[in-house]
């Protein structure tokens, strides 16, 4: 058939997967890895923009510091100010580790540049709006950035 096919933007790693030459993990313990990794870092993404949704009252423009809400993911919230960012860019590294493929770590690399950036930014934003911010929080990376 004639025409383009819609699904072929939402799964850019299929190309090189389903490739002809593509070589498959050596080992099924590396793709179940990539991909306990992938979950783990898709659990806590969810997890925490959920905490964020539910940190104001419905129809209310109050800001609040983010905090942990008992969800054992969202304990990240003490390390960082944009955890939900720290756990997409590791969902892409599980994505990474299991096809194996050059595009796959690229992308993560790239976006996970990119998800850095937005989240110093935030941070900044949140120590200039609250005065009793917690000081040894980071941006993106625990203990680091």
């Amino acid at each position: 058939s004639s025409g383009i096919n819609a699904e072929w933007p939402l799964r850019p790693g299929s190309y090189f997967i389903n490739h002809p030459l593509y070589t498959v993990p050596s080992t099924e313990t590396q793709v179940y890895v990539g991909l306990s990794i992938y979950f783990f870092g898709e659990l806590g993404n969810l997890s925490t923009h959920l905490a964020f949704k539910n940190m104001r009252p419905a129809g209310s423009k109050v800001r609040v510091i983010p905090k942990p809400n008992g969800n054992p993911f969202c304990a990240l919230f003490d390390l960082v100010s944009c955890p939900n960012y720290t756990y997409e860019v590791l969902s892409w590294v599980g994505y990474a580790v299991m096809t194996q493929t050059f595009f796959s770590g690229l992308f993560a690399l790239v976006g996970g540049a990119q998800m850095l950036q937005w989240a110093l930014g935030k941070h900044r934003n949140y120590k200039k709006e609250f005065k009793d911010y917690p000081k040894n929080r980071k941006a993106m990376i625990p203990f680091i950035m």
